[in-house]
């Protein structure tokens, strides 16, 4: 099998690295408090929404590295006919597709199931983690990072 190389644009932490690092403190205090499981599904999903093969590569190697199941990763981008996931989850996943997607904003089914399983603080690090993740693969979508690359 032969593969294609997409070459690399830029690297971003070399020639902004304020702007890497800002953004690095950003995605460091949205993980605060949140379930590193949870944390990881949310990540995968927005980066399969974004096409960021880098952020999938890094976010589901990380979740295995968690405990997560191979089943769970592989249901993820069809998690609402899947039975895998709980509660919980389908809520932070159903607002990270919001979130991520904005076709009309968030709608309010989506935001009131979220906040139901989540207290208000833990909610808008959620919403945090959310754009964050978003624009980690604006980033590497932007400069082509792939899986391999620095």
């Amino acid at each position: 099998m032969t593969t294609f190389q997409v070459p690399q644009r830029m690297n971003y932490a070399d020639v902004a690295p304020d702007v890497f690092k800002a953004v690095l403190a950003l995605d460091t205090a949205a993980r605060k408090g949140l379930d590193p499981v949870l944390l990881e599904l949310v990540q995968i999903r927005a980066s399969q929404i974004n096409r960021c093969a880098y952020c999938i590569d890094y976010h589901t190697s990380d979740a295995r590295k968690g405990g997560e199941t191979e089943a769970r990763i592989y249901q993820l981008s069809a998690w609402q006919e899947s039975s895998l996931f709980t509660e919980k989850e389908r809520a932070a996943l159903a607002l990270t597709e919001a979130v991520t997607l904005l076709p009309q904003g968030v709608p309010d089914a989506v935001y009131d199931e979220a906040a139901r399983h989540f207290p208000e603080p833990e909610l808008a690090r959620l919403i945090a983690l959310v754009f964050t993740v978003n624009t980690w693969n604006r980033m590497n979508v932007a400069t082509r990072k792939t899986p391999g690359t620095l």
